[in-house]
């Protein structure tokens, strides 16, 4: 199957996004419970929210799952695009991986030192990637 090799980087970052999820959970519950804090009294009371009651080591994880929510979207769709139109291989394959690698490091950055000027350098690097597929899948389409 010719340029369907990218969809390999789509599965990994899908993957990477699961074992963010596995450890937002298995930070979240256990300060939840340390914090003895009731989920339901969350929902009753809008003043409240886990930002302000969980440490903020916590809260980087689900921060981080909620990121690989947003701009990898685009990624998964320009992605399925290249594969599907057989250009998913060679520099384009490359950049893919690229950008999954860069998300996987944003995501150990921001989860556990979380230092903004290095992420927003990772990140900025990644959108650059993400920019290039965006651009070469519009070439290639029209």
């Amino acid at each position: 199957m010719v340029g369907m090799s990218i969809l390999q980087p789509v599965v990994a970052l899908a993957a990477w996004t699961m074992v963010m999820w596995f450890w937002l959970y298995g930070t979240r519950i256990p300060a939840l419970s340390a914090a003895k804090v009731d989920p339901d009294d969350l929902v009753h009371d809008p003043t409240k929210n886990l930002d302000s009651i969980l440490p903020p080591q916590v809260m980087w994880k689900a921060h981080n799952y909620n990121h690989l929510h947003e701009a990898p979207t685009v990624f998964y769709a320009v992605a399925i695009t290249l594969a599907i139109i057989g250009a998913g291989d060679g520099l384009n394959l490359q950049i893919a991986w690229a950008y999954v690698a860069l998300r996987v490091i944003h995501s150990i950055i921001q989860s556990t030192v979380n230092k903004v000027n290095l992420r927003f350098l990772v990140f900025a690097l990644s959108s650059f990637c993400l920019m290039f597929l965006v651009a070469r899948a519009a070439m290639a389409l029209f």
